[in-house]
């Protein structure tokens, strides 16, 4: 079957959009037009072709993204099945053998159509589906705290979901003039699902601390609202870990409660490095939060090192051992930045982490 056979094959079962070129470098070309690229679905690629054969062009089609959905069917008279074998590898979806017949030819035609239609779906799907994420994550980001400074204390953050959105959420706010309340909380998970769980609970915590301000009642509020979430009879339920601290400027104390949390840390006057230890149960899990906040007094000074347990698995795979490097990196003066992940972790373990990772730096 020649070119001029094969074209009126086409046109006389309905495909008549279609292009018919010479060579692979021809077809390259034509792909590289803008206006052409997403309009093809399909091409008949012949494995013997003079300059470039067809599997070099189908190695070059399928490095561009672009072309990923473009369905190639091979047209060879080769018997040699490692050279199909390899055809197939490098990226070709299908192939028929010479001869060609007319039946068999158009059924593959309209099998490898209704695939790059699929896919295609699939993509665009994809696309919206990426879209909304984003969206839904500036408006995640818009309900985290900015970083605060003023004469009596300083607050820094980093924060590095794992994924678009994230399970990590913290809130300070200036109760009054010399009152301050900051939470840190780490959602069961990461994703999606602990992301519209703290979207929820964010309304929540606001409230809290403005109404109620004192550790036990802000705790006991959020474990309320957490037990209002259905779990359809699910053997876990929703639940986070949080620390809560009320710094008052004024009486130079520190109140905290940690529900669950990891073990964090605060300097007293450049002197004693002490840890915020748990003492609470995590949010969530039983009607009743018992809790008992736990009090501190300093002089003239304060550093206070937060962070979620994403920055313990970054630190070291032995949870102890990442503990103990936090202890003493918490004992030392800190540089007040925006970029506080580089007090802890290196740059090449700042990125790519299974977990959300998130550290706040609180300075008076």
């Amino acid at each position: 079957m020649n070119l001029f056979t094969l074209e009126k094959l086409l046109s006389n079962s309905g495909h008549n959009d279609f292009v018919s070129l010479t060579s692979a470098k021809a077809l390259l070309c034509y792909l590289q037009k803008p206006s052409q690229a997403a309009e093809v679905d399909l091409i008949l690629l012949d494995i013997m072709m003079p300059e470039m054969d067809g599997i070099e062009a189908c190695k070059s089609i399928r490095a561009d993204e672009q072309f990923k959905n473009i369905q190639i069917i091979f047209v060879t008279a080769l018997e040699d099945k490692k050279r199909l074998a390899e055809a197939l590898d490098i990226g070709g979806n299908d192939y028929i053998s010479k001869p060609l017949h007319k039946t068999e030819l158009l059924a593959r035609i309209r099998a490898a159509l209704r695939l790059k239609k699929e896919l295609d779906w699939h993509t665009e799907y994809d696309r919206q589906i990426q879209q909304e994420l984003t969206l839904a994550a500036k408006v995640q980001q818009n309900l985290l705290s900015e970083p605060f400074q003023n004469d009596q204390l300083r607050i820094a953050v980093s924060y590095q979901p794992s994924a678009k959105l994230a399970g990590d959420l913290y809130y300070w706010y200036k109760i009054d003039a010399h009152r301050y309340g900051v939470l840190l909380i780490d959602m069961m998970g990461h994703g999606i699902s602990a992301s519209l769980v703290c979207m929820y609970m964010s309304s929540v915590l606001r409230d809290a601390i403005k109404t109620m301000i004192e550790p036990e009642m802000v705790m006991q509020e959020l474990n309320r609202h957490m037990l209002l979430l259905p779990t359809n009879n699910e053997d876990i339920p929703f639940y986070f870990t949080g620390i809560y601290l009320l710094i008052d400027t004024d009486q130079k104390t520190v109140e905290y409660i940690n529900a669950g949390h990891p073990t964090c840390y605060i300097s007293i006057d450049d002197k004693t490095t002490i840890p915020l230890q748990s003492n609470a149960t995590a949010v969530g899990f039983f009607d009743h939060l018992h809790c008992q906040k736990t009090s501190f007094n300093y002089d003239h000074s304060l550093q206070i090192v937060l962070f979620t347990d994403g920055v313990i698995e970054a630190l070291h795979t032995n949870e102890f051992v990442a503990e103990r490097k936090l202890q003493l990196l918490a004992s030392k003066h800190w540089h007040f930045s925006n970029h506080i992940f580089d007090e802890i972790l290196p740059k090449h373990k700042q990125s790519q982490q299974s977990d959300d990772m998130c550290v706040i730096l609180i300075q008076l």
